[in-house]
């Protein structure tokens, strides 16, 4: 059957709704038409309360004013571009410079802060998807080459959130999204998730100069903080006196998952296990599967004094994101696997969020 949606405010006059998924397990997901959001990701806990587990905000209107892109698709490329530019086919293309010389999540125009059109939104008896579409014309951010976007969000029978991405640019563009969801497994009540215990597939990381811009360098974690292959707390990797965790503030970094190998039906690749991330108080467990090459790990180090849902003001480190993606600034690094797509190379890509 259809979802219903329910109103969320309005953004410039246009109003914006809501829409709610459950599955028979008690799990909940609220996903906007603004932005095309994740709100809401609502977990029983090993107690059996219902825990909601991401960072967000009470309305569209929050989502419209924020900067720290809570529940955020990030496209048309994620992360950061060195100089705020970049060579594609022997042409230059100039970006936005809007973090110093650099392009931060596509400089300009945010997608996540555009209504998407929603194309399906439908709860089945045990599970349902919302599927939402943006148009994307040439030139769009600076980038070259149109491209319509469906972003489909499912909640499954088995607990787990499926985000889907795929599009099929007009012309040869760089595409690199991700979902830039804050997860704390104890709740969004403005609690620390420093206590997490984080475990990473990745047995190397790409290095990043003082301003988190790639060097091109992939490193191996071994003896490193940033050796999570067996799992760490989150408070022992953020308290580390390692230069790039001091100069970010905690962790900001990409790590290099194993091979994905073949993806089948025109995906990147096969999907693969890629992290477990564990809530100390909840009991909750989160595992995250994609067939992306990399993953970014965020601690939130700048989400203090956010004020999201029910007033609550968050802390830096109230929350960590788990941005599955092409590694940052690939287009720059020819040794890095390459986010350019175009008519003959369709973008689609699919990370699970399985508690």
């Amino acid at each position: 059957m259809q979802v219903e949606p329910v109103s969320f405010g309005n953004v410039g006059g246009r109003p914006a709704f809501l829409y709610e998924l459950c599955n028979a397990a008690g799990m909940q997901v609220a996903v906007a038409d603004f932005g095309a959001r994740v709100v809401s990701v609502k977990v029983p806990s090993a107690a059996g309360e219902v825990i909601d587990v991401v960072l967000g905000y009470d309305d569209a209107a929050g989502y419209a004013a924020d900067d720290a892109w809570l529940g955020a698709p990030v496209g048309r490329v994620v992360n950061r571009i060195g100089g705020a530019s970049f060579q594609l086919a022997g042409k230059t293309y100039e970006l936005t410079a809007n973090e110093g010389k650099n392009c931060n999540h596509s400089g300009r125009d945010f997608w996540c802060k555009r209504f998407w059109s929603v194309a399906r939104a439908e709860q089945g008896a045990d599970g349902g998807l919302v599927e939402l579409v943006l148009d994307s014309p040439d030139g769009d951010q600076g980038f070259p080459g149109a491209i319509q976007m469906h972003l489909t969000y499912e909640l499954t029978a088995n607990n787990e959130l499926v985000i889907t991405y795929d599009g099929t640019p007009d012309a040869t563009t760089l595409v690199n999204m991700t979902n830039h969801s804050y997860w704390n497994l104890n709740g969004c009540g403005g609690v620390t998730v420093l206590g997490h215990r984080l475990a990473v597939d990745a047995g190397a990381y790409t290095e990043t100069d003082d301003e988190l811009v790639s060097t091109g360098r992939v490193l191996p974690v071994d003896g490193t903080p940033l050796d999570l292959r067996d799992g760490k707390k989150l408070k022992d990797v953020v308290a580390s006196t390692d230069h790039s965790i001091v100069n970010a503030r905690g962790v900001d970094h990409n790590f290099v998952l194993p091979e994905a190998g073949e993806g089948e039906g025109g995906f990147v690749g096969g999907l693969r296990h890629a992290a477990t991330l564990e809530g100390d108080v909840s009991g909750i467990k989160l595992d995250v599967f994609t067939d992306l090459p990399g993953m970014q790990v965020y601690t939130g180090n700048y989400v203090g004094g956010v004020c999201g849902k029910g007033g609550v003001e968050y802390h830096d480190h109230d929350a960590v994101a788990l941005e599955t993606n092409f590694f940052a600034d690939a287009i720059h690094h020819p040794n890095f696997p390459q986010p350019v797509f175009g008519p003959d190379r369709p973008y689609r890509s699919r990370t699970v969020y399985a508690f």
